[in-house]
């Protein structure tokens, strides 16, 4: 074989004569009773591990530490008598294989040399050292082949398009360090949520995702049919519903990290299928869930950061610590606008400045009118975090009436990037208003919206046996690793969803 230092990019012919190459290379690893695809090999340690053990070598130096090892080759040279490859382990740390005719013998170099190719996962014993240029390596005593990969991997010196990495995540993983990080910034955001939790004594539950109506959001569901029960069910949109339920029968402080599907447009900040927290907290309300909140986030941006100074893919800093802002809609609204909207604006009032903009609202109420005028006149200028308060009550029908201010709600949107990040609400417990507001849902779905929520009875009647003044908050995972990272949707997510 000839030095192999990287893969080109390959036409779909010279893909499918690789392929017949290295199928053939199976076939004689197979035949030669080594396998191709054996049940295991005799590790001892990790790349990772030895790595941490042997953090600064001297040059051309020897431990006497013998090892097995084994790894995805990324480099490969074979140069007469000593080849050397780059195994790669799956977070991306590296060491030298140093494969020698003196200390593996002519026929095992030769079946190396034949065998081996970039993208295998190969096993290598021998003794960790350094090279002459003072490379940490492993000197091969033995080697065996772990998995052999049939298709090669993509040139490593040349950046995978967007919608190669999405598509295929597996090898944006092998190649590319910062979809490492993003996986592991990930858990860690995961690790920090429920940490932050368990100091306030919440408790960790699962709720369905197949639900016989959809409900606790305003979104298009989508809706399947369940052949052993004969009926109509939806994947959730929110797990509110459910959640509220737990409260209701006693779980003071309950949280759920889990997915939500809504059948609605993808963007770069939307995705039909996403990741969701939501959490409430019996005796709260929407003030306590936006000190909760600004307290969840923070920690999350310490544990993936190490501060709340965050810095994005751009190089851009953001500030994510202090205090963060908290305006309301109406107020900043009007500050923004000049104009002079309340909760008792009509709607041919705000038809009428919507038009003037070029907003265009289906099926418009007071409430869609203001938040699409707010949107176009506020949401761009925000820069630090900032929680906008109090929101009109025929877009929030499951939000508590504001204490004193007639015709709001008490609900924030917590916005961060330019984008909503999180939501809160002190909830509407009172059941028989929570009937009407249901109706009024009812009446909207009627007219064809497909994001109204439907009449919820089973939630009704647990209402009715009494739920605790409440407050709640609900956050997409993937849009606070975004506002941790500066990532798209599609990178925070490790799978999305690609047509």
């Amino acid at each position: 074989m000839s030095d192999e230092t990287e893969t080109p990019d390959l036409t779909d012919e010279e893909m499918s004569e690789q392929k017949a190459v290295r199928l053939g290379k199976r076939e004689r690893l197979i035949e030669s009773g080594a396998g191709a695809y054996p049940v295991g090999v005799a590790i001892t340690t990790t790349i990772p591990a030895v790595r941490v053990t042997y953090p600064a070598l001297e040059v051309d130096a020897a431990t006497g530490d013998i090892v097995g090892l084994a790894g995805r080759v990324v480099h490969l040279r074979n140069t007469g008598k000593l080849c050397f490859a780059s195994l790669q382990s799956g977070d991306g740390q590296r060491i030298q294989a140093m494969v020698s005719l003196a200390d593996v013998g002519a026929e095992s170099l030769e079946r190396w040399k034949d065998l081996v190719d970039l993208g295998d996962h190969v096993f290598v014993s021998g003794e960790i050292i350094s090279s002459r240029r003072g490379e940490l390596s492993i000197l091969a005593k033995e080697w065996a082949m772990a998995s052999k990969a049939i298709r090669p991997l993509p040139n490593l010196h040349t950046e995978l398009s967007d919608e190669a990495r999405v598509r295929s995540r597996y090898l944006d993983l092998i190649v590319r360090e910062q979809a490492r990080v993003t996986v592991r910034a990930r858990a860690h955001v995961n690790a920090s949520l429920r940490a932050t939790f368990a100091s306030h004594e919440y408790l960790e539950v699962e709720t369905p995702m197949l639900q016989t109506l959809h409900g606790g959001a305003s979104a298009r569901p989508f809706a399947t049919h369940s052949n052993a029960f004969d009926t109509e069910l939806f994947l959730r949109i929110a797990p509110e519903l459910f959640l509220k339920r737990a409260v209701v029968g006693g779980i003071d402080r309950v949280f759920e990290i889990n997915r939500n599907f809504r059948n609605e447009g993808a963007d770069s900040t939307h995705s039909p299928e996403f990741a969701m927290l939501e959490a409430y907290q019996a005796y709260g309300d929407y003030y306590q869930m936006a000190d909760l909140t600004q307290e969840l986030v923070q920690n999350v941006a310490l544990a993936v950061a190490g501060s709340t100074t965050v810095t994005w893919a751009d190089g851009t800093e953001y500030e994510l610590g202090g205090e963060w802002d908290r305006v309301s809609m109406y107020e900043s609204l009007n500050a923004a606008s000049g104009l002079s909207i309340t909760p008792q604006t009509s709607v041919e009032a705000l038809l009428r400045e919507s038009g003037k903009v070029g907003i265009d609202v289906q099926l418009p109420t007071h409430g869609k009118l203001v938040e699409e005028l707010w949107e176009h006149y506020v949401k761009g200028g925000l820069v630090r975090p900032t929680f906008v308060m109090d929101f009109p009550v025929d877009t929030s029908p499951l939000v508590r009436d504001h204490r004193s201010i007639a015709g709001v709600v008490e609900k924030w949107d917590l916005y961060v990037r330019g984008f909503e990040l999180a939501t809160g609400y002190s909830e509407l417990i009172d059941p028989v208003v929570q009937r009407e507001r249901f109706v009024e849902q009812a009446l909207l779905a009627s007219k064809g919206d497909a994001e109204a929520m439907r009449l919820d009875e089973e939630f009704l009647r647990a209402l009715e046996h009494g739920m605790p003044p409440t407050g709640g908050m609900g956050m997409g995972i993937d849009r606070l690793l975004m506002a941790i990272t500066g990532l798209g949707i599609r990178e925070t997510i490790l799978f999305p969803l690609v047509k």
